[in-house]
């Protein structure tokens, strides 16, 4: 049996009490409506995700190949000194951004040109790896972005549907049967005022 409300049971309150529910139960859809879309949003950017996290590995491999391969013939010594000094081959912007109340970042990566480097002692595969470890961190700023959204948009989604739950399977039930227990008290209240009534009439 659901539990009722610690409320007396007089006309007054069950007018509030309807009011309540009234609120909740519009409170309710909205939640449900968020609910339908966050799982909406959540499938999208779920597509997303895997979308960026298998061109991420496709360019991971192929960026650690030619690195592999480019510090077998320079050394590892040569082409950590052919890297020092050189500016960032990217530029990162995070902004924050809001939807259906889930804040996540937005994360903007522009390729900055490539700054040419000594002839000396360096491999022509050493281009290569720049513009593929360059390439491979664009994706990869792209897929920390989406795994981010995704986490919160899920997180998120959780809380709305625990929401959603207390108020359809706890909060709700639980008004509902204190103004109907109220609404039965009112009419047994009033039944015996009229067999009261009708007793001191027949007395009189």
């Amino acid at each position: 049996m659901t539990e009722r409300l610690p409320i007396p049971p007089t006309r007054n309150a069950r007018l509030q009490l309807q009011r309540q529910l009234d609120f909740l139960i519009g409170g309710h859809d909205l939640l449900e409506r968020k609910r339908e879309l966050l799982t909406r949003m959540v499938r999208e950017q779920l597509a997303t995700y895997r979308k960026l996290r298998a061109e991420a590995a496709l360019l991971v491999d192929r960026a650690y190949y030619w690195l592999s391969i480019t510090q077998m013939r320079m050394g590892e010594r040569m082409l950590q000194q052919a890297g020092l000094g050189l500016k960032p081959a990217l530029k990162v912007k995070i902004r924050p951004r809001s939807n259906l109340g889930v804040e996540f970042p937005a994360v903007q990566a522009e390729q900055n040109p490539l700054e040419p480097v000594s002839l000396m002692w360096t491999d022509a595969g050493f281009d290569k790896v720049r513009e593929y470890l360059r390439e491979m961190a664009v994706v990869l700023a792209r897929l920390g972005e989406a795994e981010i959204t995704l986490r919160r948009m899920l997180n998120e989604q959780r809380k709305t549907q625990k929401r959603v739950n207390a108020l359809k399977y706890n909060i709700i039930p639980r008004y509902e049967e204190t103004i109907r227990f109220i609404g039965e008290s009112l009419e047994e209240e009033e039944r015996n005022s009229l067999f009261q009534v009708k007793l001191l009439q027949e007395k009189t």
